[in-house]
């Protein structure tokens, strides 16, 4: 991979094998626009593109990422590679230089407008320990779920950009001492870690995507944290599954990973038995081995490995439409809950202290089963890129508020 004028350090966050796109402002210029993380600055991209007279300008001009996203597979590989051309080629530093803002001054949003929203429930270790923690005498899979990926339709409304606070939600609740449910706030409060995609390329009503389409409707990854309320979703999840103990807030990162920066990071997912149904298999390998670090109160409690996860994004995407529903652009889905073999890699704090039997012991000596006013979660994640580089997802983050 050629250098870049910026002359950027070696270790830098946010290098030439990332590129990530987001929407930002300034205390200047508020007006959100889109831009790329490169190292300690962002590119306003549309300004960049202007100047440079790109095809693609008026694309990348928006208040968000919506019209990137619909354009589809070909302008966003144009669009990438010109980004890698003008900060390599010295020829265009001129030009690019004057619309590099400091990454430390800008203020990120939400980069696009979200769809709709689906949650899925793909990770063999985190179901595990969920079965075993709540079906203790049964098996802990249910039947259905090495045959498809089970997800669940979320709500797009409540989908927030990190640093957005979380007012713990309020609700019915059934402790197992009570004869009847009682109503307040969530004393069960969790987070999910989580691998978030978004929808570019739409798909028509009736039709279907193929396992191996994936990347021709995907436009790029993030991360994700689905914060759960166990005690709310515990009353109201049978028979239909999460409702409020979900849908009060899901926070995302502010930087997408375009799916072609990820090239390098792909890998075979774990075997799968019994063998899936046709339209779940594909041709290529769509495992992706990205590294979470889960962090509370800045304390790094799990580092949840996706590349174990049992369903690919692909396979994932192909189920969701296999009945004829139909994509859109901004729509969302995301992994689950990622968690690994091993008790440090347990996406959530359900697991991670065994529904609250076997607290976490933070360094400064508090205990956590699940979470307090005022905690802050964040979750980070690194995959490799080419040459030995690194591919960076920024962070995900939240501060938990009092119930109102």
């Amino acid at each position: 991979m050629p250098d870049s004028w910026l002359d950027l350090a070696p270790d830098a966050q946010f290098g030439l094998a990332t590129l990530p796109y987001g929407v930002f402002g300034t205390d200047a210029d508020p007006a959100p626009r889109t831009g790329v993380a490169v190292g300690e600055y962002v590119l306003d991209l549309g300004a960049a593109a202007r100047a440079l007279d790109a095809p693609f300008a008026d694309t990348v001009s928006g208040p968000n990422l919506d019209g990137l996203l619909a354009a589809g597979r070909p302008v966003w590989d144009q669009v990438r590679a010109a980004l890698a051309s003008w900060l390599t080629d010295p020829a265009h530093e001129a030009a690019v230089r004057p619309h590099l803002v400091d990454r430390s001054t800008v203020r990120l949003h939400l980069p696009f407008t979200v769809a709709d929203y689906v949650d899925f429930y793909a990770s063999e270790h985190h179901a595990t320990n969920v079965g075993r923690i709540f079906r203790p005498e049964q098996e802990p899979l249910t039947p259905n779920w090495k045959h498809l990926p089970i997800g669940y339709h979320g709500r797009s409304g409540t989908v927030v950009v990190s640093g957005t606070d979380i007012v713990r939600p309020t609700g019915q609740r059934k402790p197992p001492t009570e004869s009847a449910p009682v109503f307040g706030p969530s004393t069960r409060l969790d987070i999910e870690a989580e691998v978030g995609f978004v929808v570019g390329t739409p798909s028509a009503m009736g039709e279907r995507v193929e396992v191996d389409d994936f990347a021709d409707h995907v436009f790029g990854v993030f991360l994700l944290n689905d914060w759960s309320s166990r005690d709310l979703q515990a009353w109201e999840y049978v028979p239909l599954g999460p409702f409020l103990g979900k849908s009060f807030a899901t926070s995302v990162s502010p930087w997408i990973v375009p799916v072609s920066a990820l090239e390098s990071a792909r890998v075979e997912q774990p075997a799968q038995d019994p063998e899936p149904l046709p339209y779940l298999r594909g041709s290529e390998p769509w495992g992706l081995d990205l590294r979470l670090e889960v962090r509370l109160n800045g304390h790094l409690v799990s580092t949840p490995p996706f590349d174990r996860m049992y369903w690919t994004a692909a396979q994932q995407l192909a189920h969701m439409t296999v009945n004829g529903a139909s994509l859109r652009t901004g729509d969302v889905y995301a992994s689950g809950t990622v968690s690994g073999p091993e008790p440090g890699q347990r996406g959530c704090l359900l697991e991670l202290t065994w529904s609250g039997k076997e607290p976490l012991r933070l360094p400064d000596g508090t205990e956590r089963a699940f979470l307090e006013d005022g905690d802050e979660v964040t979750i980070t994640a690194t995959a490799p890129g080419p040459d030995g580089t690194r591919v960076d997802f920024g962070e995900v983050a939240g501060r938990i508020l009092p119930a109102r």
